[in-house]
Order: structure tokens, then C-alpha cells, then sequence
């Protein structure tokens, strides 16, 4: 559109004002000559003017007054057709601002008259608005005259003119103030001096302002009067007014033009004095009525003009408070209380409604609110306006619920009124044709439902009945609209003061942040801000959380159920952030309240509450309370479940607002963790309980998830929560896992809170076993999974707490404390942290701190966590453990009772010794140690001495790397003590620490030793003295005297001291299922099996470290020690630990036999069960382990010991020789012996303890080793000594028990081993005597007497002591205790010695002088004389051929000495011994064979024979006594005398024929071949012979005699056996006779020879034929007596 200053518009002005010039002057040509002329000057005057100037626009302006006339002229008229016409044209001009001031006057003179007139009304209007918009040319009282004008318009009857006129007047006033704001701003920057004001009036201003401004101020003023129905100043001419109009005028200009009063003080001023006045005034009729009562006139002409003036002034405050309320503090402080007041439940519905709706238009602006706070409620003495809206409105809220509606009964009707809502209004119930119920959203509580609708977006407050201009009469409020506003008004508040606290909070967090980064020294100071927000939330936080509450209790609907959570959830995140703790638990609480079900007892939240309801506060008398939520909720039920309380009770109910409750408790937790702080309580409390109503049990890493209801069926849950379940169980961990981007106070808050709702479960948990509530422990775990970059700050409450739970009676309990605690340490030592653990050593511990503390719980199933947990650290983290490894081994020593404790220790023996620090090796071995003594089970104990093993074959592999290490620790200490001033202080100080470490383990193991149970002895005695002896090497040589010493002997003398008392009580076999062998069924037999190993392994030890020992200073001492060790031990009451003392004793004298040959030696120890160490010092190594090593052990040794310390080269024992030590070991083998075999004094009683065999045997053999190294020394006294010993050990009994293995049977020739012993001891030395030098042979004859002693022992077995012992051919087992030994065998073989011996030492000096042969055959005597009557028969028989072989050596020697009378004793003993044998007193037994007899006859024979060739012949060097002694013994012999008891058929055998010849053979040779000496011997002989023959010729009269008697009768046998022998005696004679040299035979014997020949003739007739046969031998030899004989015959030939 073109300008209306362009030459083209200006030229078409011209043209239009010319034609309507024209018309004009046609139309009045007729009736208006006047105006017709004025018409036609006036278009001359236009050409005239377009004519003469360039600038036309500016030249009609000034003769504007002219140009105008005509066509005021025409108004004048008062034609119609002309008036629009001149209108149309005054318009015209208007548009193109040509009217001056006085134009401007006329036409509104001109209009006024034909407004007066009724004519053309709209198009005066229009007229009026062109003129006053175009231009600025109309003032003062032209221009209240055309806005008088307007006003007149607009009361006249007609509609149309009417509202046309209201539009004008509302624009037009606009225009005036338009204007004036152009005003300001033109002359903006230019500052004017006022001028002073004199006096107040209210006109006062008026000259102070500039044109418009002053119109602008008129205007206002009057619109003010009008209102208040007083007369205008400058609006002169008003006719009438309304109030409804004028107060919507005044809203219009105060809000569109707020600057104007905010600038100017004129305009300022008829604020505060004219318009809040006439505000307050106006309300008064409000304020006054009470609903119900009949109100007095209204002091406005209308009448009451109740809602449409209340409406409007509600407007007019709104827009008071909105834009000036900076300037009227105290009157918007009236009307903000006034506002409050309309609230009220007696006010009326519309009333309220209104309220409500101007209430919501303040909520929105919360920076106005803010104002509201700090003008008011933060002045003393001042109305808490803030508080006072917020509580209204909560008081409203309840009011709506509380209050029974009265308001017009057309409310309870529908669509009286159709205002468009959001949503249907129908009530319960009101359904649709088809009967189905829209659930629409309401409110419910009490009865009372509400529905609820849409009432304005959120965050703008769009009002509906506040913009009900056009109706007079109050409008019925729909049911629910007033609660709906103040639903909203109540959310956008929230809304509103949360998002601007929240937004300056950043900003000043921002600002603080800037600040510590540039001033870190100082301290950042709060701005005054904080104050305000302070209070802002503490003055609304009990009104909105009262109203929320009451709300999120009724809510039906799920959005609006959301919206109130949300509020409560930004106000419980407001306060936290500004440290409001008293709110924010008070919102909380509310959250938790809804989440459980109705009336859940839950203490936590029941005491904030109360705390809270003391709190109760009042709105200007009306008493606020936080309803607790109702019961009745009208809610869909979607879980059933149990309540977590200590007594069972019935089941709860969740609704699916409780869960969305919980929703929000969540996101409150998940988004505002940081600002929650001790309200973590409540918040975790109340899910606790959920998550138990819902039946969520933990899993794996502390996630809870959805569980079987361990209670039974009572978890019922629908679909619809079914599948939330998961949502939820998500929801909650990512709560947990967000608790990583809390800082670390809150992070304590929410630890501590955990801790103690978990104390409570644990509380509820004592004293019943009911599933327990893990809900705490299971969170405390996974806030400290993902906490672990800052663990160390949390970890001491965290597992402190933990721990407690560990120990709680509840099993559940337990096991998920120690699930929490041990995923916790694992989940720590595997994180990586910022430094690495490795280089964090205090972290480390501290992580590992708790799994130490867990020993201390007792339970099983803890100490069963704890060691899954240890394995799994040794599994992942084994090898990076370093500065930890004590503290681990600790826990695993701690937890040695169970099972599976050794599983961890194996695995750290078996993978983990060389990453450990060497410094805890010590400790490994201290825990093997501990386990290997806990008594609780037997395997255990087995497999820790096995580790032991395993940690010593370590230490020997890994001997050099671990002494380094050691030995710079070592340093590091010395270091630190000297610095100190201390001592280092570590057992077995002086030691270096390698040979500590051995020593540690050295005495674990002997701990070990003297445990209580058995097999555990064994194991470790075994296992001790292996590796002392497979790794001994390594030790230095200073640190083998502490072994020996404080290790073995030590050892020692535990070991025997708990032998000698241990209990002899029997053991019953344990458990009926494992039998105790009868040889260890007493602690005393057990203990004695311990004592012989370690005897055992001391020995071995001396034996094979024998050089190194020796090297010790004290050698003799331990030796000593040892000793007395084995003597103690070999004299103990217990056959097993005496026989094995002298194994021991054998071994370590066995140390030194001469071997020249190395083989020899090599079996010999290793048949003993000895490591060859020493014999070839490169092949010794650990059992079973080749040692792969450079260096060889010599090497070792050498390098260990500095000294130069070998084997000595073989066939050097001297150097090792040392008489000292071997006589001790005589002294004590003596002392031994001695006691040993001494026989019990006095009466025995059952009780005393006899050696067993095998132990004497033993002890007897070690003699002959032992001997070799004494024998230079050793003296007749010593050698007494051993005799008492061997005769002692000989003499003991066996029981009868024992005697089957040891005893031969009878019939055996058998000597038993200890008689083996005892001889070849006594041949040992006989063999030295006779290599040694002569002082040594003067022990032969004591040598003898043992023998002999030995020897007497076949017919007269030792007693020992006064002891019962049974002959073992009678003892039947059972009956006697003690069985003699069958002693024959070994005298017999004692006998065969002597004689051997006798055979040697014949001639010896001693044993001449000690007449050692008179002992023999002393000794001898015994068996020859018993004969048949001796135990044995062999006995005899060897007697006699020892006595011959005896006799044949030492009759020479005797017959030799025969002058120096040493003999002279032995003669009578020898001739005893000969009448003791050949004529015994002892009858041959019945069963005696006839071979048998025979071969007996031969050895008397012998003997005869013996005396014949060794005795007789050398008479003249025998005494003479025994030569006589011999003969009358040969004159016995050869007379025969009978034994009445042989039967016939024996008889010629018995009569020992051949003997009586050999007898009378010897006694004949004897007799007539000697010369006679002396004639008393001839005598003695021919005495002989003549009593022989007269018995002879006795015996042969008899029996002719009884022959001749007899008849035919035979004779009896026996005398014809004596006749027969009789017979052969004489021929017997008659050849001796023969041979005998005749001088030698004395005549007086020829003749008794020769007497007998008539009797054996009176014989011939006997009937026997043998005595006939005897007869004819008997006479044969009398043929050389047929002739008498010549002297000197020769032989019987001449």
C-alpha cells in the first residue's frame, strides 16, 4: 500500500477531496444552499493550495479548519445520506493527518452534537477512532470529550452500539496511553527537573507531566472515580457509568501498561491512593458474607453485583500483585490475605472458585512468590502470606473432602452450564448406553469422590470463570473444577519454586566451584539466596505435604497418582540439596507411607510422622492436619504378601499405586541419593519391606530376584506385577550401583543406614528361624561392588557390620553375611585399584582385615565360606598376595578345624612358596604346624606333617635364593633394632635365619612328636628325622648344637616322660568300626611306639652325622645324653621300646665297625634303614628326590661350615676312635644288662616285668661290637660283670604266651637265639684272649666257670629269682605264667665249647693253677651220675664223650704237673666220676632197646677202655688211693650182678656182658701184666681174684644142686642167665691167665683155678642147651692144665 504522503497519494487526497467537494454541493444544491456554496469555495480553496505549494500535505494541515468546514456544515445537516457522506470525507482527511488542532475541536463538537442527536452512532465511532488513532493533534478537553463521547455511545439502548462503543472506549484508552509511553520514549535520555510540589493534592502532578502523560494521568484518575461512583474531574459530560466496565478498564490499562505507573511517582501515587482503596472497598461485601445469610444492600447503584464485581476484582488484584507489587508491599499483603480468605468453606461455591482460579495465576509465577517470601514471611511482625496461600490452598483441598457440597442445586445437575473441560463429567456410575463404566480420573477419600479434569496446561494458569465477563449471574460450578485448580495450582507451585531454586542452585554451585578452584585457601561463603529458598520451603513444605498427601491417598488415577509422586519426590530432593532435613524426611516419609500397604506397622516411618503431627499448624484459626492415608482406597489389589515382622502375622495387600509409589521411592533413591543423608533410613526401610511383601530374595552379587515365597503360598502376585518384578529388581540394583557417583557423605549415609536396617532384620532374626529379610546385607554388598575405586573409605563399617551378621543364630543369616563379606574381599583383591594393591600394602590388609576376623565366628558354615573364600583368593590372587601372605596363612591357621582347611594350606605349600615373601615362610610352617595339632580330625593333622615334608624339600631346593632374601631382611631389622637401640629379638636368635627357618619347622615337628594321638606321632616322627636327615646339610654347624640339643633331646625327653605315664588303661576300640590291634589298645602301648621311633631317629641321626657332631664341642655330652636315653628306654617296663632302645644302641655303636670295604658298609647301613650319607657323600639326597644341583653336598657342607670337614678317608677310625665314648657306652650296656636281668627279690607277684627274649638277645649281641672298642682295657672285673649279665639273661623265664614261637619242641636240639648270643659273646672274648697279649689269658679259667655254669644247667636249670616255672614239657599254655626254657641243647652245646676250648688252653698257666680240668670233670659229674635220670639222654652220652676228649688232654698235662700237686684235688673227683657212671643209680627205662642197650653197653666200654690205656699204665704218677679206688670199681664191673626185672629173651644182653669182660679183662691185664710195685697192690689184685672165684664156684654147686632138684622143670631164667655168666667169666679168666706172664700169677690162684674144674664137670648133665654151649667154652681152656707144668716154662711151653 502506498504512503499517504507519496506525490501519488497526494494527489489522489486531492482528487477524492475534490469530488467530495462535488457530491456535497450537489446533494445540498436543493434543501442546504449554504453548505452547497461553502462545498464549492471549498474546492477552489484545495486547487489553491495544491496550486501554491510544494508541500501540500503541510498546507491543508494549516488551513485544515477551512478545508474541514463544508463538511462539518454538512453534518449539520443532520441528513443521513449527507452526514455519511461529510464522515466519509472527515476520515478521509484524518487518515492523512491534516486535521490541526482546532479541525480536531470542531469535528469533535460536531460529533458530540450528532452523538446528542442519535444520529450515525457507528460511524461516530469510527469517526473518533480514526481521529484519535491517526494522530496525536487531539488534548485535553477535546479529548475527554471524545472519549466522553464514547462512553455516552456505549449506554445507549441499542446492542450493537453498545459493545461497539465498549470496543472504542477500551481502545481508545489504549490510544491515550500509547501515547504517552511514545511521549516517554521520545524524550527518553533527557532528564527534567521537576518542579517542587507544593502541598498533596491529587491535582497536584498533573503540571509535572509532559502533554500526554498528562491525559494518560486524567484519564486514570477519572476511570478511578467512576468506579467508586464519584463524579469525573476531566471526563465531563459522563452520563452514566458501570463498575463492571470500569474495572475492567483499569485492568486493562494496569496490565498493558505497567511501565507507566512503575515510572512515573504522578501515576504511582493513584495507585497506591486511588486504586488498592477502592479495591479494598469494593471487596468489602464479599468479605462480609457468609453463605446463607441475606446480604444488606450493595453500596453500588446496581444490585448485588456479587459475582460479576468479584470476578473482576479478583482480575484487578491478580494484575495489582502481578506488576506492582513491589510498589504496594503492604496493600498486596490485604489482598493476598483477602485472597486467602475467599478460599473458605463458607464463602460460596463461585466465590471460591474464583479464589482458587486467582490462586493458580499466583502459583505460576514463582518468582513472585519468592517476593512474597522475603516481603513477608521473612519480616517480623509481618503475615506469612507465602505460608498462608499454600496452606489455604492444602486447607481447600481438605475442605473439598470434609465439607458436604451446598452449593446451588443446578451444580448437581449436569450441563447447566456447558463449560468445555477436558474430560466427561459424569459421576460414579454415569455410564454410556452400554453400561460400561469410563474409569474417569478422580479423587476418592472418605466417601467423598471428586472427579478430576483438565483444567489448564501445566504451568499456565488458564482460568475459566475469571473470564466470564458477560455474565451477572454466578455460574454453577461443575463438581470437581474447584479441586482440579488446585490440583494444578498446587503442582505448577511445586513445579514452579523447585525448577527456579533448583536452576540458582546450579548456578551458585557453579560459582562455588569457580571459587574453591581460584581461592582454595578460603571458605566459600553462601549467598543470601539460600536464605530465601530456606524459607520458601520451610513455610510451604507442611501445606503441600498435607495436601499431597490427603491427594496421593485418594488419587484413582494413575497420571495423577505420578504427578503427586513427583512433587513430593522434586520437594524431597529440594530440601535435601538445601539441607532442609525435617522436610525432606517429611516427604519421604509420605513416599514410604504410600508405598507399603494401609496401616503397615513400620516404626521407622510411624516416629517421623509423629513428629510431624506435632507440627500441626493453623490457617488463621483453622487447624491444618497431615491426614494418614485412609484404608479404603478403591485400588486394584495386584500382590499379596507377607509382612517382614518378627511374629507371624496374616497377609498384606499392594495395590498398583503402592508399586508406583515404590517406583518413585526408587527413582528418589536412584536420582537424589546424594541428598538424602540419614533419610537413607526410611527410604531403604520401607523398600526392605517391599521387596519382602513382593517375595525378592538375593542372588548372586547381592541382586535380588524374584523368589519362590520361602513362607508357602502366601506370596500371591498378579501378572500385572509379575512383570514389573523384573523392572523393579532392576531398578533397585541400578539404585545400588548408582550409589558409585554419591560423594562420601552420602555414601556413609547410606552405608550406615544399611547397617542398621540390617541390624533390625537381624534383631527380628534371634529366636526363630524364619527366613530372615537379607534385603540389607544383600545391598550392603552391592554398594560395595561397585564402590571399590573408594572401598577403603566404606570398608570398616561395611564389613565391621557384616561380621555381626556372620555370627547371628540364624543360619540364612550367616551364610549371606559371609556370601556379602567374601564377595566383597575377592571382588577387592581383584579390583584394580589406583595404586596396584602390590604397592599398597595398607589397602591390601585392610581388605583382607575381615576374612582374619571371621575366624572368630564359631559357626561351621562360616568357617566353611571363609575357606572357599580363602581358596578362591589363593586361586585368583596367589600370586600377588606379597605383604598379605600373613595375614591370609593366619586365616587359614585360624580356620584349621575343618575339612577343608588343609585343601588351602596344600595349595599354598604346593604352588605358592616361591611367590611368597621369604619372611612368611616361617609362617607357613607355623600354620602347617597348628594344623597339624588341632585334634579334631586325625586326617587333617596326617596331611599338614605331609605339607611339612613338602615345605622342607622347598626349603632344600630352594636353600641359596631363600637365604639371600633372608639375610638382607635380616639386615633391614638389624638396622631398624640398632637405630631403636633394641636387640633383635626372633626365636633361635644366634642362628643365621635360614637355619631359623629350620629350626622352626625342625620344632613344629616336634611338637608334632608328642601330640596326643598316635598316628600323628608317628607320622611326624618320621617325617622329622627324614628330612633332618635328607636336608641336614644346609644347616651351619653352630645350629646343629641347637638341634641336637633343643630339637632331638628335647624331643627325647618329652617322649620318654610321656611313655613312662601314660595310661595303661585298655582303649576300647573307637567307634565299633576301627579295631585297636591288642599291641597298641592302651595309651601306654601307643605312646611306646612313638618312643622307639624317636629313640629311633635320634640314633640314625648320631649315626650318620657322626663327623659333623663330632666337630660340636659337646659331643661327649650328647653322647652321654643319648645314652642315658637308651638306657632309660631299653629298661622301661614295655618289651616293644626296650628291644628297640638296643636296636638303637646297636646302630649308633655300629657307626664305627671297621669297614675297609665300602660296599660292605653301604648295605650294611641301608639294610638298617640308614641314608648312605657319609659312605659316598655325592650320591645323598632327600627320599625319593634326585638332587639335580652343580654343587656337590661335601661342597655344601664345606661352604655352610667354613671348615674343611669330610669323611675321613676308610681305614681311618682312629681318627674317630675315642675310648671315652665307647667305655660310656660299655658303662651304660653294663648298667642295662644289670638291671635287666637281675631276678626279682621276694615273693613275685604278677605284675613284675621280665624281659622279653628277644630284647636279652639283642642285648647280649650287641656285646661283641661293643667289645671291640673296649677290649684294650678290658679287665677281670669287667669280664665278672658280663658273667652275672649272661648268666642273668640266661636265666630268665618266658611267658607261657610267647614260649611257642621262641621254644623249640621239646624233642629239638635247638638252642634259641638269646643262648646263641650268650655263646658267641664268651667266644668273642675267648678269640681276643687268645690273639691278645699273655696279661689277658688269666681270664680263661673265668671263662670256664661260666661255661661250666652253663653246662650244670642240663640236669639243673637256673631259678630266676623265687618265680614259679613249669617244666615246658608239663606246661599246658594256659596254666602257667612262666615256662622255663628247655636248657639242654644249650648246655650241651656250652660243653662242646669247654671241651673246644679245654682242647686249647690245656697247658695254659691258668689254667693249671686254676685246676679248671678238676671244675670240668666236677661238673661233669652231675650228668654222668643221673645217667638215665638226666631231662635229656643226649646229655649223658655227651658228658661222657666231652669227659673222654677232656681226659685224653689233660691226663699228659696232669700226670706232668703230678709233683707240683696241682692236680692232687682232681684224682678222688675223677674217680667219683667214674662210680657215679658205670654203676648208676638210675634204671634204664622199660622201653630201652635192645640197640639201644648195646650201644649204652659200648660207651661203659669205652670208659673202661679209657682207664685201661690212659690211667692204669702210668700208675706210679697216680696217687695210689685212686688206683685203688679204680680197682675195686673194675672188680664190680666184671662181677655181674643181676637185675631181677629182664625178661628171658633180654637177659644176656642186660648183663652188660661186654662190659663185665672189659672189666675183667683190664682187671686181669692190671693184675698180672704189672710188675707189682708194692705188694699191697698185688694184694688189692689177687684179693680180686679169689673173691671172683670162689663166688664163681658158689654160683655153680647152687645150681647143679637145683638142676638135680629141679627134675624135669626148667630152672628159673635168671639163675640160668647167672650160671651162663658165670660159665663165660671163667673162660673170660682162664684166657687172661693165659696171656699173663706166669711169675705174674700167684700159685695160690692156679689152684682156686684148677678147684673149679670138678664142679663145671658135675654140670655137663644140665638140660639147657645155652648152659650147655657156655659149659663146653667154659672147659675148653682147661686142656693146658693136663700136664703138670715144668719150671720155667715160657708162655705154657717148655
Amino acid at each position: 500500500m502506498m504512503s499517504t504522503s507519496s506525490p501519488e497519494a497526494v494527489k489522489k487526497l486531492l482528487e477524492n477531496m475534490q469530488t467530495d467537494l462535488r457530491s456535497l454541493s450537489m446533494e445540498c444544491k436543493k434543501k442546504f444552499p449554504p453548505v452547497k456554496e461553502a462545498a464549492e469555495s471549498g474546492i477552489v480553496k484545495i486547487k489553491t493550495i495544491a496550486a501554491r505549494n510544494t508541500d501540500i500535505l503541510a498546507a491543508l494541515k494549516e488551513n485544515s479548519s477551512e478545508v474541514v468546514q463544508p463538511f462539518l456544515m454538512g453534518c449539520g445537516t443532520k441528513e443521513p445520506k449527507i452526514t455519511q457522506l461529510c464522515l466519509a470525507a472527515i476520515q478521509r482527511l484524518m487518515s492523512h493527518e491534516v486535521v490541526s488542532e482546532a479541525a480536531a475541536g470542531n469535528i469533535i463538537n460536531m460529533l458530540w452534537q450528532l452523538m446528542e442527536n442519535g444520529l450515525e452512532e457507528l460511524k461516530l465511532l469510527q469517526t473518533v477512532l480514526v481521529l484519535l488513532t491517526t494522530n496525536t493533534v487531539v488534548h485535553d478537553e477535546v479529548l475527554s470529550k471524545a472519549i466522553v463521547l464514547c462512553f455516552r455511545l456505549h449506554f445507549t439502548k441499542d446492542n450493537i452500539t453498545n459493545n461497539t462503543a465498549a470496543a472504542t472506549v477500551r481502545q481508545v484508552v489504549t490510544v491515550v496511553f500509547e501515547r504517552m509511553v511514545a511521549e516517554d520514549e521520545r524524550f527518553k535520555g533527557i532528564v527534567e527537573q521537576p518542579p517542587p510540589v507544593q502541598g498533596n493534592t491529587n491535582r497536584r502532578s498533573v503540571s509535572t507531566l509532559r502533554p500526554s502523560a498528562k491525559d494518560a494521568y486524567m484519564l486514570f484518575q477519572d476511570l478511578c472515580q467512576l468506579v467508586n461512583a464519584d463524579a469525573p474531574y476531566w471526563l465531563v459530560g459522563m452520563t452514566e457509568m458501570t463498575r463492571t466496565f470500569g474495572l475492567e478498564l483499569l485492568e486493562s490499562v494496569l496490565n498493558d501498561f505497567p511501565g507507566v505507573f512503575l515510572q512515573h511517582q504522578e501515576f504511582s501515587f493513584l495507585l497506591k491512593e486511588r486504586v488498592c482503596p477502592l479495591v479494598i472497598k469494593l471487596f468489602s461485601p464479599n468479605i462480609k458474607f457468609r453463605q446463607g445469610s441475606s446480604s444488606a444492600a450493595s453500596p453500588a447503584p446496581v444490585e448485588k453485583p456479587y459475582f460479576p464485581i468479584c470476578m473482576r476484582l479478583l482480575r484487578v488484584v491478580s494484575v495489582l500483585i502481578k506488576h506492582f507489587y513491589s510498589l504496594l508491599v503492604t496493600e498486596c499483603e490485604i489482598f493476598l490475605s483477602l485472597l486467602v480468605k475467599f478460599l473458605d468453606g463458607e464463602k460460596p461455591q463461585w466465590l471460591r472458585a474464583v479464589a482458587v482460579e486467582s490462586v493458580h495465576r499466583l502459583c505460576v509465577q514463582p518468582h513472585l512468590l519468592r517476593s512474597f517470601c522475603q516481603s513477608y514471611d521473612m519480616k517480623q511482625h509481618s503475615t506469612k502470606v507465602f505460608r498462608d496461600i499454600v496452606n489455604a490452598l492444602g486447607s481447600f483441598i481438605q475442605s473439598l473432602f470434609i465439607v458436604p457440597n451446598v452449593g446451588n442445586a443446578a451444580a448437581k445437575t449436569q450441563n447447566v452450564i456447558n463449560i468445555p473441560f477436558g474430560t466427561a463429567q459424569g459421576g460414579p456410575g454415569t455410564g454410556g448406553v452400554s453400561g460400561t463404566l469410563t474409569t474417569q480420573a478422580a479423587f476418592e477419600y472418605r466417601g467423598t469422590w471428586i472427579p478430576l479434569m483438565t483444567v489448564s496446561v501445566q504451568g499456565s494458569a488458564k482460568a475459566t470463570y475469571l473470564e466470564m465477563l458477560d455474565k451477572v449471574e454466578p455460574p454453577s460450578i461443575p463438581e470437581g473444577y474447584a479441586m482440579s485448580v488446585a490440583f494444578s495450582a498446587l503442582l505448577d507451585l511445586v513445579r514452579g519454586i523447585t525448577s527456579m531454586i533448583e536452576r540458582e542452585l546450579a548456578v551458585e554451585e557453579e560459582a562455588a566451584a569457580e571459587f574453591r578452584e581460584a581461592h582454595p585457601d578460603q571458605e566459600w561463603k553462601p549467598q543470601p539466596a539460600h536464605l530465601v529458598w530456606e524459607e520458601m520451603v520451610s513455610a510451604c513444605w507442611c501445606g503441600l505435604l498435607a495436601a499431597l498427601s490427603l491427594l496421593l491417598d485418594a488419587s484413582t488415577d494413575e497420571t495423577a497418582t505420578e504427578n503427586i509422586l513427583k512433587a513430593e519426590l522434586t520437594m524431597a530432593s529440594l530440601c535435601g540439596r538445601l539441607g532442609l532435613v525435617t522436610p525432606r524426611d517429611a516427604f519421604i516419609t509420605a513416599i514410604c507411607k504410600a508405598s507399603l500397604p494401609p496401616h503397615y506397622a513400620l516404626t521407622v516411618l510411624s516416629s517421623n510422622t509423629a513428629n510431624l503431627s506435632s507440627k500441626a499448624y493453623s490457617i488463621q484459626g483453622q487447624s491444618v492436619q497431615i491426614i494418614s492415608p485412609s484404608s479404603e482406597s478403591h485400588q486394584q489389589v495386584v500382590a499379596v504378601g507377607q509382612p517382614l515382622t518378627a511374629q507371624p502375622q496374616g497377609t498384606v495387600v499392594l495395590t498398583a499405586k503402592n508399586i508406583q509409589c515404590m517406583r518413585t521411592l526408587l527413582n528418589l533413591a536412584h536420582c537424589h541419593g546424594a541428598v538424602l543423608g540419614t533419610s537413607w533410613q526410611l527410604v531403604l526401610a520401607t523398600l526392605q519391606h517391599l521387596v519382602w511383601i513382593l517375595g525378592l530374595k538375593p542372588g548372586v552379587g547381592g541382586a535380588l530376584k524374584p523368589g519362590r515365597a520361602v513362607e508357602g503360598p502366601s506370596t500371591v502376585l498378579t501378572t500385572a506385577v509379575m512383570t514389573d518384578l523384573p523392572v523393579i529388581s532392576n531398578i533397585l540394583s541400578r539404585l545400588f550401583e548408582s550409589s558409585q557417583y554419591l560423594d562420601d557423605v552420602s555414601l556413609h549415609h547410606l552405608i550406615n543406614a544399611l547397617c542398621s536396617l540390617s541390624l533390625e532384620a537381624m534383631e527380628m532374626a534371634y529366636g526363630n528361624n524364619k527366613e530372615p529379610s537379607l534385603f540389607a546385607v544383600a545391598k550392603l554388598l552391592e554398594t560395595g561392588l561397585v564402590n571399590m575405586d573408594r572401598i577403603e573409605i566404606l570398608w570398616r563399617p561395611l564389613t565391621g557390620h557384616l561380621l555381626e551378621v556372620c555370627q547371628h543364630p540364624n543360619s540364612r543369616m550367616r551364610e549371606w553375611g559371609a556370601e556379602a563379606l567374601t564377595a566383597l574381599i575377592k571382588a577387592g583383591l581383584a579390583y584394580k585399584h589406583d595404586p596396584p594393591l602390590a604397592q599398597n600394602q595398607r589397602l591390601q590388609l585392610l581388605l583382607l582385615n575381615p576374612l582374619k576376623e571371621l575366624s572368630n565366628v564359631l559357626h561351621a558354615d562360616i568357617r566353611q565360606k571363609q575357606l572357599e573364600c580363602v581358596l578362591q583368593i589363593l586361586q585368583s590372587q596367589g600370586d600377588s598376595l606379597g605383604p598379605g601372605w600373613p595375614l591370609v596363612l593366619g586365616v587359614i591357621g585360624a580356620i584349621r578345624n575343618d575339612q577343608g582347611a588343609p585343601c588351602c594350606l596344600q595349595l599354598v605349600v604346593t604352588d605358592f612358596l616361591p611367590t611368597m615373601p621369604c619372611t612368611c615362610l616361617q609362617i607357613v610352617v607355623d600354620v602347617a604346624g597348628s594344623f597339624g595339632l588341632q585334634n579334631q580330625e586325625l586326617n587333617i593333622s596326617l596331611t599338614s606333617i605331609g605339607l611339612l615334608w613338602n615345605i622342607s624339600d622347598y626349603f632344600f631346593q630352594r636353600g641359596e635364593a631363600i637365604t639371600q632374601e633372608l639375610e638382607r631382611e635380616e639386615e633391614a631389622l638389624q638396622k631398624q633394632a640398632q637405630e631403636r637401640g633394641e636387640t633383635l629379638n626372633r626365636p633361635f636368635h644366634p642362628a643365621p635365619p635360614f637355619d631359623c627357618l629350620w629350626l622352626c619347622l625342625y620344632a613344629k615337628l616336634g611338637e608334632l612328636c608328642v601330640d596326643p594321638r598316635p598316628a600323628v606321632r608317628k607320622s611326624a616322627g618320621q617325617t622329622l628325622f627324614s628330612t633332618i636327615a635328607a636336608h641336614g646339610t644346609l644347616l651351619q654347624q653352630p645350629t646343629w648344637h641347637i638341634v641336637v640339643w633343643k630339637v632331638l633331646f628335647q624331643l627325647l625327653d618329652c617322649v620318654r616322660t610321656s611313655s613312662t605315664t601314660a595310661d595303661k588303661e585298655k582303649i576300647e576300640s573307637g567307634g565299633g568300626n576301627i579295631l585297636i590291634h591288642h599291641s597298641r589298645d592302651t595309651a601306654e602301648k601307643q605312646w611306646a611306639e612313638t618312643w622307639v621311633l624317636t629313640l629311633a631317629g635320634v640314633a640314625r641321626i648320631f649315626n650318620t652325622r657322626r663327623y659333623l657332631l663330632q666337630q660340636l664341642g659337646d659331643f661327649f655330652e650328647a653322647w652321654e645324653v643319648l645314652l642315658n636315653h637308651i638306657q632309660s628306654a631299653a629298661l622301661s617296663k614295655n618289651n616293644e621300646v626296650s628291644l628297640a632302645a638296643l636296636k638303637s644302641f646297636q646302630e649308633i655303636l655300629q657307626i664305627v665297625t671297621p669297614v675297609k670295604d665300602s660296599d660292605k658298609a653301604g648295605d650294611a647301613l641301608a639294610a638298617m634303614g640308614v641314608p648312605p650319607v657319609l659312605i659316598d657323600p655325592l650320591s645323598a639326597s632327600g627320599p625319593g628326590r634326585p638332587l639335580v644341583r652343580s654343587d656337590s653336598l661335601v661342597e655344601r657342607l664345606t661352604r655352610y661350615n667354613g671348615a674343611e670337614l669330610q669323611a675321613p678317608p676308610p681305614g681311618e677310625e682312629s681318627a674317630l676312635e675315642d675310648s671315652a665314648l665307647w667305655w660310656s657306652a660299655w658303662n651304660t650296656w653294663y648298667r642295662t644288662g644289670t638291671d635287666s636281668t637281675r631276678p626279682p627279690s621276694g615273693p613275685t607277684e604278677k605284675l613284675s616285668f621280665i624281659p622279653s627274649q628277644p630284647f636279652l638277645t639283642a642285648l647280649i649281641q650287641i656285646f661283641p661290637a661293643l667289645y671291640q672298642h673296649i677290649k684294650a682295657n678290658f679287665s677281670m672285673e669287667d669280664l665278672k660283670k658280663l658273667g652275672v649279665i649272661l648268666h642273668g639273661a640266661v636265666s630268665v623265664p618266658i611267658s607261657s604266651d610267647a614260649s611257642p614261637f621262641i621254644l623249640p619242641s621239646y624233642t629239638e636240639a635247638v638252642l634259641t637265639s638269646l643262648q646263641e648270643a650268650v655263646l658267641t659273646a664268651l667266644d668273642v672274648l675267648q678269640k681276643a684272649i687268645c690273639v691278645g697279649p699273655e696279661n689277658l689269658q688269666v681270664m680263661y679259667p673265668a671263662i670256664f666257670e661260666q661255661l661250666l655254669l652253663f653246662v650244670e644247667f642240663s640236669c639243673k636249670p637256673p631259678q630266676y629269682g623265687r618265680m614259679e616255672t613249669k617244666h615246658v614239657a608239663n606246661a599246658k599254655y594256659n596254666q602257667a605264667e612262666w615256662v622255663a626254657l628247655n636248657y639242654v641243647p644249650f648246655a650241651e652245646r656250652s660243653l662242646e665249647v669247654v671241651v673246644d676250648l679245654y682242647h686249647k688252653t690245656a697247658c695254659h698257666k691258668a689254667v693249671i693253677n686254676e685246676k679248671v680240668l678238676q671244675n670240668i670233670i666236677k661238673t661233669l659229674r652231675m650228668p654222668l651220675g643221673l645217667k638215665y635220670a638226666c631231662p635229656s639222654e643226649s646229655t649223658w652220652k655227651l658228658a661222657v664223650s666231652s669227659l673222654l676228649k677232656v681226659l685224653s688232654i689233660g691226663l699228659p698235662v696232669a700226670r706232668q704237673h703230678a709233683s707240683s700237686g696241682k692236680f692232687d684235688t682232681m684224682w678222688p673227683e675223677l674217680a667219683n666220676a667214674f662210680e657215679d657212671f658205670l654203676f648208676t643209680k638210675s634204671t634204664p627205662p622199660d622201653n630201652l632197646s635192645i640197640q639201644e642197650f648195646q650201644k649204652n653197653e659200648a660207651i661203659d666200654v669205652e670208659v673202661v677202655q679209657l682207664i685201661s690205656t690212659e690211667i692204669l699204665p702210668f700208675a706210679n704218677f697216680i696217687p695210689k688211693d685212686f688206683v685203688g679206688q679204680i680197682m675195686t670199681m673194675l672188680n664190680k664191673g666184671s662181677i655181674h650182678s643181676q637185675s631181677p626185672s629182664f625178661t628171658e629173651a633180654e637177659i644176656d644182653v642186660r648183663m652188660r656182658e661186654d662190659f663185665s669182660k672189659v672189666c675183667f679183662e683190664t682187671l686181669l691185664q692190671f693184675s698180672f701184666s704189672n710188675k707189682v710195685s708194692t705188694p699191697q697192690e698185688g694184694y688189692i689184685s689177687r684179693m680180686a681174684l679169689s673173691v671172683l672165684l670162689k663166688r664163681s664156684q658158689d654160683v655153680l654147686r647152687r645150681y647143679v644142686e637145683d638142676e638135680r632138684l629141679s627134675g624135669r622143670c626148667p630152672l628159673p631164667r635168671q639163675q640160668v642167665t647167672e650160671i651162663i655168666f658165670v660159665l663165660k667169666a671163667i673162660s673170660t679168666l682162664m684166657d687172661s691167665l693165659k696171656k699173663t706172664q706166669p711169675e705174674n700169677v700167684d700159685g695160690n690162684t692156679w689152684a682156686q683155678v684148677i678147684a673149679l674144674y670138678p664142679t663145671l664137670v658135675e654140670c655137663i648133665t644140665c638140660s639147657s642147651s645155652e648152659v650147655s654151649s657156655a659149659l663146653k667154652e667154659a672147659l675148653g681152656p682147661f686142656k693146658d692144665f693136663m700136664q703138670p707144668p715144668v719150671s720155667k716154662v715160657q708162655n705154657g711151653e717148655s
